[in-house]
């Protein structure tokens, strides 16, 4: 029974990475083409940060659909089950992909090509909504209690391998294609390619099973008859914590996934394959150091390792932006710039998030809980980051010192958050009693 127990675990830990992994891929490669492609072929515009910017605002609405389907799946996911909502996500979101990568420009039809784009940009927002907390919550309940960080911080590698495959494939394309092919048919392989990553995740998922601790609330008849609602009866303090925790790791996120890829091409002049290659090493390096903090906030606390991370991340913006602006003829020290604060010190916040904040809730609401928290804190904390950080560069003639400081604020805000986040665990929830009842 043992060996049976640990070859499901491994297999559920598996299947999330590879299911993150898919849906992160789809997700950001609209980010990472959004400021190099969408913004000419889908908004043109006689000022190019205009344009610009209305690309980025389609990504933002990606984050506005985000939380109604965190609400949507998180409601299915604590009264159905964590394992379906996993396969119908991504159907959703790897059919939305590949549509992105099939419609027209706007020189082809008008005005339908960005509304389509938007609509599109909803669905995939709605499949990413319920997704994470669902992968999550499988790799969560599976694990045992003193083992729970570090399993739950798998599935957030498919941040940064999905993350790497986007970026990594869109300065392949650029280095080996023309500006004429790339724009013309190159981005649009990239969404296309998302069938194949489909088709294995439904596979694996398919052979999954629920979750043992939903199956026990399932067995003893406990599911919330509206989760949302409960949610907001019983945690709305803990929700507020949530979001005000994620705001750092959100902001930090895009500052360089996203912001960074346009800040060097069209403000420091870097090619496309440049600072797409700082942002893919950057990834591949998290890809290692996620999991060390998962263990980490195992053996000190979640809350200690998050909170530490988002001091590090503070301190390390301006250091790293001054670099990047002042160091162009040194591709090596850009690199650098963007690979130490983006691939580890990034690591430390994101590794131990998924079993902060699952410990946040009950097991009768912790698929709305989270995917709440996550996915609504994504409208302030990501969706508006390129938005608000193109406009702050503007405001300062091209300088990023007020960019930097933004961050620094959302590193304030977090930092407060989750010093105030208190002492529970989801083992006091959980099947082993005899575990501490303290947050980890």
């Amino acid at each position: 029974m043992e060996i049976d127990s640990n070859r499901m675990l491994r297999r559920v830990a598996l299947a999330s990475v590879i299911g993150t992994t898919i849906e992160w891929y789809d997700f950001f490669l609209y980010g990472v083409v959004a400021g190099i492609v969408l913004n000419k072929l889908y908004f043109p515009n006689s000022d190019p940060l205009v344009s610009t910017l209305l690309a980025y605002t389609t990504f933002l609405v990606g984050f506005v659909a985000r939380p109604l389907g965190g609400v949507i799946f998180g409601h299915f996911g604590d009264r159905v089950g964590r394992k379906s909502m996993l396969v119908v996500s991504l159907l959703i979101m790897g059919i939305a992909t590949m549509a992105i990568g099939l419609v027209p420009t706007f020189a082809q039809i008008g005005i339908w090509a960005p509304l389509l784009l938007l609509l599109l940009r909803v669905l995939q927002g709605l499949g990413l909504g319920g997704e994470w907390g669902g992968s999550v919550l499988m790799a969560f309940e599976y694990a045992p209690p003193e083992r729970r960080g570090f399993y739950a911080s798998l599935p957030q590698m498919g941040v940064s391998i999905g993350l790497c495959l986007a970026s990594g494939l869109i300065a392949l394309m650029s280095d080996t294609l023309t500006e004429a092919q790339f724009f013309a048919w190159g981005w649009r392989l990239a969404f296309g390619a998302s069938v194949v990553l489909v088709t294995i995740g439904l596979w694996i998922r398919l052979t999954l099973m629920e979750t043992p601790e939903f199956q026990a609330v399932k067995a003893r008849g406990e599911q919330a008859k509206i989760p949302f609602m409960e949610m907001m009866r019983t945690a709305a303090q803990r929700v507020g914590l949530g979001l005000g925790i994620r705001f750092i790791e959100g902001v930090f996120f895009n500052m360089f996934a996203v912001f960074a890829i346009t800040y060097l091409t069209a403000q420091l002049k870097l090619t496309r394959a440049e600072a797409l290659i700082g942002v893919m090493t950057a990834a591949v390096v998290m890809c290692f150091f996620i999991p060390v903090f998962g263990h980490l906030s195992d053996r000190f606390g979640r809350t200690r390792t998050f909170f530490w991370g988002t001091v590090i991340c503070a301190c390390s913006i301006y250091p790293s932006f001054w670099l990047m602006s002042h160091q162009t003829s040194h591709l090596l020290v850009v690199w650098a710039a963007i690979v130490i604060p983006f691939g580890i010190f990034y690591a430390m916040i994101y590794g131990p998030e998924a079993a902060l904040f699952a410990e946040l809730f009950e097991p009768q609401i912790r698929y709305t809980g989270i995917s709440f928290v996550y996915q609504f804190s994504g409208i302030f904390a990501s969706g508006l980051t390129p938005i608000i950080a193109i406009a702050l560069l503007r405001a300062n003639g091209g300088q990023p010192w007020l960019v930097c400081a933004y961050v620094v604020f959302a590193a304030l805000v977090s930092a407060f958050c989750v010093s105030r986040s208190g002492g529970r665990s989801a083992t006091t929830y959980g099947p082993s009693p005899q575990a501490p009842a303290q947050l980890r």
